[in-house]
């Protein structure tokens, strides 16, 4: 039962994505469940996590609203600057059976520390207290910096670190990425994402990435990491099948319970899915 744990829809004539412009002309367009769908089929993947793209209530109920029985999990949005609102919130989407974690663009934050605020760290203690997992899209080690934080603070609270903390891909050195994955994965409440990793690496070149993989299996272990397409931003380098044979490639060094670690169970430990054959 292998699980794609990082996949995006969005409907523009439904949503606002501020994020979506010009500059992006390849994926500023609608992209629907059924259009993945028989490209995950093809690749063999049976169940898939949709990942909030957009700071808004409107972007988690489209994804809450796509049936298939392919959804296994729904990484949804809250107003993480107001707790009460938050826990509103919470409660709203705790009615879907797929709701398994939050996220928030911080990337987009003008503020580096936004993590750090009381507000948003009083929210994320509700996160903690209701069993849902907190992905982090650590782009600036600034951003690791604050998970690191965020695991110690709150050791109940699952965090997912989205496309491996943004590695320095064809950089001269790996630092102070490789030093801030090491210290989080010494947090046992911590995963990592294997996604969104095509893009950054400028297209289908596994040879480019293995040495940040490579990292992220010696510090985490298989058990931690977790398989995740980035569809529709991986288009940008290629189509899916693309992208699920890259991550076949950066596998490959894996034995098999290794392998169904990253594929399968990894996502089902970081998301709480029901376990899968």
């Amino acid at each position: 039962m292998t699980v794609d744990a990082h996949l995006h829809l969005w409907d523009l004539e439904r949503v606002a994505y501020p994020w979506l412009t010009d500059a992006l002309a390849p994926i500023n367009r609608t992209f629907a469940f059924g259009e993945v769908q028989p490209q995950l089929e093809a690749a063999g993947v049976d169940r898939v996590v949709l990942v909030q793209a957009a700071n808004s209530v409107e972007d988690s109920a489209a994804m809450f609203a796509v049936s298939s029985p392919l959804v296994a999990g729904v990484v949804a949005w809250v107003d993480l600057l107001d707790p009460a609102a938050a826990a509103r919130q919470l409660d709203e989407w705790s009615s879907h059976p797929s709701f398994v974690g939050v996220r928030h663009l911080i990337h987009d934050e003008p503020d580096a520390d936004w993590l750090g605020r009381p507000e948003v760290r009083a929210s994320l203690a509700l996160l903690a207290a209701r069993g849902l997992s907190f992905d982090v899209i650590g782009v600036l080690p600034r951003h690791l910096e604050h998970a690191v934080s965020i695991a110690d603070e709150l050791p109940s609270l699952r965090l997912v670190i989205d496309h491996l903390g943004t590695p320095p891909v064809g950089a001269d050195s790996a630092e102070p990425w490789a030093a801030l994955l090491t210290e989080l994965s010494q947090r046992p409440n911590v995963s990592v994402k294997l996604s969104g990793l095509t893009t950054l690496g400028g297209g289908a070149d596994a040879a480019r990435l293995r040495p940040y993989v490579a990292h992220a299996f010696e510090t985490f272990g298989p058990a931690r990491v977790l398989y995740g397409g980035d569809w529709p931003v991986s288009t940008l380098s290629g189509p899916y099948a693309e992208t699920w044979t890259v991550t076949q490639d950066l596998l490959a060094g894996l034995s098999a319970p290794e392998r169904a670690d990253v594929l399968t169970h990894a996502a089902e430990r970081a998301y709480r899915l029901p376990s899968g054959t």
